[in-house]
């Protein structure tokens, strides 16, 4: 069966074709600056051929051209993987959430629906995937579409650890309570644990653009940093994290608009925020190493927030085997894994700073007297939407 995995962007599109259940991936496609008149970028490669291109300065005004783009180049000319779009027979994407839809869904009118309702908890999110998936349906009307929802690993968290300390009728009525995000990626890391290990205990930290920490016991989640919205837990490259529910009324008092905040909240704020520099950690180390005290201080308010929740989910836990660091930030940047290791040495945590320093793609970093052993293991986050697809 082939599979279509399409991972939705506000400005950029990422697509993957496999063959399931063997799991091979066939070829891949990237669109960036998706708007763009004159400067996006169109990426396309035929893994089993090998045949791959790259072009800049593309006219991709919208979502439409830039998937019949990489179809065309799917199944015409020398880069070819498939004959014809009719073979692909499922579209899996990595959707955000969805009112009263939270794992695991064929796409239908209710689905959509439900996006469009709680549009205002993810309005870049969910606005770029309702498009993409609208676009998508009119070029493969005959393919089956699932939606893997960002909610959908952590349906087994306990209600405990879930509920918000407001009137429960809130909870009962508009289901406020945390809904957690990053399930492909941490659902992925759960799928590696578990081909090893059917009983452990593992805190996965998925540190990129966006942030989070998970608590995963025998391969479910039991705990997660993220509230119901994407404005929640660590600070993220653009975005706040946990702030306190007043800071709007009180912004409010102060002359700003609801516009001002959100866009404070969701754009202005995190990385970017705090250091006044860049919303990318890359620019933000560096200007630290140059004496830049607010880049040094947004680096160290990531990595305590980061320490903050697997301390916590230390506690859930009945026992921790595996301390996992993915996405852009966990795999490639060993300073910050080694600032988060160093202070995590109460729990037993023993990092090897050279193997730390020279790891390059998946390794077993911890030293040989460590109490958790501590790993990088790069997401897939398409693999695992295209198994629960294939699973569907």
């Amino acid at each position: 069966m082939k599979v279509l995995i399409c991972n939705a962007g506000s400005t950029s599109l990422k697509f993957k074709l496999y063959e399931m259940p063997a799991c091979t991936l066939l070829a891949t496609g990237k669109v960036e600056r998706v708007g763009s008149r004159d400067d996006a970028i169109f990426g396309y490669c035929n893994t089993l051929s090998g045949y791959a291109l790259e072009q800049e300065g593309q006219d991709i005004p919208d979502y439409q051209i830039g998937i019949r783009r990489f179809l065309q180049y799917l199944t015409q000319g020398e880069g070819a993987a498939l004959g014809a779009v009719c073979e692909i027979e499922r579209v899996g994407f990595k959707a955000t959430l969805s009112k009263g839809h939270f794992g695991v869904h064929e796409i239908d009118e209710e689905v959509l629906q439900g996006m469009r309702d709680w549009i205002a908890l993810a309005p870049l999110h969910n606005t770029a995937y309702i498009n993409a998936i609208e676009v998508m349906r009119q070029v493969l009307p005959d393919a089956r579409f699932v939606g893997a929802f960002e909610t959908s690993f952590h349906r087994q968290i306990p209600l405990e650890r879930r509920i918000y300390g407001v009137p429960y009728e809130w909870y009962e009525k508009y289901g406020l309570q945390r809904l957690g995000y990053h399930s492909a990626s941490h659902g992925y890391i759960a799928d590696v644990l578990n081909g090893e290990k059917k009983e452990y205990g593992a805190i996965s930290c998925h540190l990129g653009g966006s942030a989070s920490v998970c608590a995963i016991q025998n391969g479910q989640s039991v705990d997660t940093s993220f509230g119901m919205s994407l404005e929640s837990g660590l600070i993220h490259a653009n975005r706040v994290g946990d702030v306190d529910t007043s800071l709007p009324y009180f912004l409010r008092q102060q002359g700003l608009s609801d516009e001002e905040i959100l866009e404070g909240f969701q754009k202005k704020g995190g990385l970017l925020g705090i250091s006044g520099v860049s919303n990318d950690l890359r620019y933000v180390l560096q200007a630290a190493d140059e004496g830049n005290q607010r880049a040094e201080l947004a680096v160290d308010v990531f990595v305590s927030g980061i320490v903050h929740y697997i301390g916590a989910f230390f506690l859930d836990l009945d026992r921790l085997d595996y301390l996992v660091f993915t996405a852009g930030i966990g795999e490639h940047s060993h300073r910050i894994r080694s600032m988060v290791c160093r202070k995590l040495a109460p729990l037993g945590v023993r990092l090897d700073e050279e193997k730390n320093r020279n790891c390059r793609g998946a390794a077993v970093i911890s030293a040989e007297d460590s109490a958790v052993c501590v790993r990088v293991i790069p997401t897939d986050e398409e693999l695992g939407i295209a198994r629960r697809a294939y699973e569907m």
